[in-house]
């Protein structure tokens, strides 16, 4: 599987399925924006961006514009390991001084030129309840 992964993935979307209810919608919108990376050296880097994050009025936001701006992204680099169909992002830096230092487990599943990252079952960091998400990525070719 680490050489499928290798190379850069466009973000097609990311949905949460709600354990109890089996409810599921799309946690960034139907027009995700986001790249992952995952390099032939061990290393990745991924950024996601929330559908209609809205433009600043200005040049520099406002305190209010950059917390929605924060609020509608995420971003993150570190090391990565493959074990079977898990793939562990090893987080060195992050847009969320939490996350530095954490492991975060993916299982994967190939489509074609996709891949679908999944998180094992855990709380939903929106809506509080037990959920997996599943981010969809398409090669870039």
């Amino acid at each position: 599987m680490n050489k499928k992964l290798i190379g850069t993935w466009k973000l097609v979307s990311v949905r949460a399925r709600d354990l109890d209810s089996g409810e599921e919608r799309d946690v960034w919108g139907p027009n995700p924006g986001g790249f992952i990376t995952y390099g032939p050296d061990g290393r990745m880097m991924v950024i996601n961006t929330r559908s209609g994050r809205p433009k600043p009025k200005g040049h520099t936001p406002t305190p209010q514009e950059a917390a929605e701006l924060f609020q509608g992204m995420l971003a993150y680099a570190g090391r990565y390991s493959v074990n079977g169909n898990e793939v562990t992002h090893h987080v060195d830096v992050a847009w969320n001084e939490a996350w530095n230092g954490s492991d975060m487990v993916r299982i994967a599943r190939f489509d074609g030129d996709r891949v679908h990252l999944s998180t094992r079952p855990s709380h939903d960091p929106a809506m509080g309840r037990m959920s997996v998400r599943t981010m969809t990525w398409e090669k870039v070719k």
